[in-house]
């Protein structure tokens, strides 16, 4: 369920823009987009700063959200009553998943870049300074001035170097609210969701941001709005928020070996079967199901069968394993069609 323009990104040979009634509104009001400290605007989808915020021809983005997703439910009520439709997947930012546009391409940024954070509309700037005058330090409310640029890398950074500011006081602070507005707008959107299909099982898809997760800051996570430095758990709060509207956890990059990444780009000290494995225990120990997919084309053995590994751990006491796995890319001519298998 789109919420997002597709297009723009790694892949991505399709170009299909937000509807022009919403991009009209942008051109007079661009504060509606996600903006980065340099004032560069992402149009792939609307900032959560709007959620609450009547802007939208006297509608908020969630009311928008909404009656997108009602008009659908009651348009095709035909495939849901007779189990075609039998699950709907929620999108919850750019490329449908829960995470800020920290590192898109059209703004220059290369893999394995730090990414930027993405606050700098009116309406996020005007919530982190409300934070800021409750938390007593009206002056924290502020993006901040030292974290870099998109194709930075952590040890460059003060912000996100080993000691650096992201550990100070007013960076967990602006960490906090910065991941805590990506989790509250979930947790907006999915109440609408399960009241628009009820009786339908939703799902949710976070992104695979495994670069520089060998580091203490975990910086890519960061501003992507997981808070997931080294000393802290981002992904256990977003499983629970999941939990409590009933809603599956998809996650990608199960075909990646870290030898793999540190092969052929050791200086992103990446590790994405750390990062599989983490999200994989936040999503068990919630209780919720797991989905998965493949981030990139898969077709050698090896990735293959780190895909059958972590959809059924072999030693796990519990019998865990994930409910579905969607293989993307299935051959060069498949145009990013995808084919489910229940595991």
């Amino acid at each position: 369920m789109s919420m997002h323009e597709c297009g723009g990104n790694i892949g991505d040979d399709v170009h299909i823009p937000l509807p022009h009634w919403v991009t009209e509104i942008g051109e007079t009001n661009p504060d509606i987009y996600f903006t980065d400290r340099e004032g560069r605007r992402n149009t792939e989808c609307l900032t959560w700063g709007i959620d609450k915020e009547r802007v939208l021809k006297r509608r908020t983005a969630v009311e928008v959200y909404f009656d997108y997703m009602r008009s659908f439910r009651v348009e095709f009520d035909e495939f849901f009553q007779d189990g075609i439709i039998s699950e709907i997947e929620i999108g919850l930012g750019p490329c449908g998943e829960l995470r800020y546009p920290s590192y898109p391409a059209k703004h220059g940024w290369k893999y394995p870049g730090i990414g930027e954070f993405q606050c700098y509309d009116k309406y996020l700037m005007k919530s982190l300074s409300k934070a800021a005058e409750l938390r007593g330090h009206s002056f924290w409310g502020r993006g901040p001035e030292n974290a870099g640029s998109y194709n930075s890398a952590p040890h460059e950074i003060r912000f996100f170097r080993d000691g650096g500011d992201y550990d100070s006081y007013y960076g967990r602070f602006f960490l906090n609210w910065y991941s805590q507005v990506l989790i509250d707008h979930g947790d907006r959107v999915l109440a609408l969701a399960n009241l628009a299909f009820e009786g339908t099982c939703i799902s949710a898809k976070l992104s695979g941001t495994h670069w520089w997760y060998k580091t203490a800051s975990h910086a890519a996570e960061l501003t992507a709005g997981f808070y997931n430095s080294s000393n802290r758990d981002g992904y256990a709060p977003i499983a629970a928020m999941l939990r409590k509207h009933g809603v599956a956890l998809n996650f990608t990059c199960f075909e990646m070996r870290t030898l793999d990444q540190y092969e052929g780009f050791p200086e992103a000290l990446a590790d994405p079967e750390g990062l599989v494995w983490q999200v994989l225990n936040a999503a068990w120990d919630a209780c919720i199901p797991l989905a998965s997919e493949n981030a990139l084309p898969c077709y050698d053995r090896e990735g293959y069968s780190k895909i059958l590994e972590n959809a059924k751990p072999l030693h796990n006491p519990d019998g865990r394993h994930l409910s579905v796995f969607t293989y993307l890319r299935l051959s060069p001519c498949s145009h990013g069609e995808t084919q489910l298998s229940r595991v």
